[in-house]
């Protein structure tokens, strides 16, 4: 029994479109730390990946963030888009360290100041 001429091009086509479908990028996980534990600490990110910040029980958007060096890593505010609520964190920009304060914009929460290895 032959296959229809239209059969035919589908097995032959699907196969081929997902070939195309496929990344050539590896995925990197973000890392992820609770904001209480990064005091005093160096955390490795590598570049392409996040510092994903959990803030435990304190609203997303109430931290703020200043980054000594900007050429290595930029701080990504937290709080709710589209809604979903996003917790904030620390994007890697080239490979380097820094460090990186955290504030609370509520009240009797002390800094939290730690570094960030951004790695290849």
């Amino acid at each position: 029994m032959k296959l229809p001429l239209l059969a035919l091009a589908l097995v032959i086509a699907v196969p081929v479109a997902l070939v195309g479908c496929s990344s050539q990028t590896p995925v990197v996980a973000p890392v992820t730390k609770s904001a209480n534990d990064l005091q005093g600490t160096t955390v490795k990110v590598p570049l392409g990946s996040m510092l994903n910040i959990n803030t435990g029980s304190l609203a997303t958007s109430s931290y703020s963030g200043k980054v000594d060096d900007p050429s290595i890593a930029e701080f990504v505010k937290g709080g709710k888009k589209d809604g979903a609520d996003f917790n904030p964190g620390v994007k890697p920009l080239k490979v380097g360290e820094t460090t990186v304060t955290l504030k609370n914009a509520q009240g009797g929460i002390q800094n939290v100041v730690f570094t960030i290895d951004v790695t290849k």
